[in-house]
């Protein structure tokens, strides 16, 4: 009697330390980077652009505000491709008798964007727009891809 009191007293302790195991394997799909990203957030990149209605070349204002939103489209798309493929800058420098006699810079940008969402056109102040892009991750990724293929 006193021999199988010890059995279960045994057994009992036993299984009362033994720890559950439950398996939580997360989905393949999922990268170990994201995830412990939040739900909401969206990486995008973001570009902006501007343009003054009153160096637009028109004697009709409206035409002027439409050519000044056309133009800060155009720069937001500009400072996008800037992000996405890089700046290309040449400069010279000319040094006479050990003195500066002229310094140029030139900046240069070249690629393609597609699928990039806009955001917003608004005015700023009396004679300004600007204009908000955005490119998900993923396009960018897929940009840059087509570069390095070419």
């Amino acid at each position: 009697m006193l021999k199988k009191i010890l059995i279960m007293l045994v057994i009992i302790s036993i299984t009362a330390c033994s720890a559950k195991y439950e398996n939580k394997i997360l989905s393949d799909d999922i990268s170990s980077d994201q995830k412990f990203l939040p739900v909401y957030k969206k990486e995008v990149l973001i570009a902006v652009g501007y343009a003054n209605i009153s160096t637009q070349h028109s004697d009709n204002i409206s035409q002027r505000r439409l050519m000044a939103m056309r133009a800060s489209k155009l720069d937001a798309y500009r400072n996008l491709i800037e992000q996405v493929y890089g700046q290309n800058i040449n400069s010279t420098t000319t040094v006479e008798d050990m003195v500066v006699s002229s310094d140029t810079l030139r900046a240069h940008v070249q690629g393609l964007i597609y699928g990039a969402h806009l955001v917003s056109i608004s005015p700023v102040g009396d004679d300004s727009y600007e204009t908000k892009l955005e490119l998900t991750s993923t396009i960018v990724n897929d940009l840059r891809s087509m570069l390095n293929n070419s």
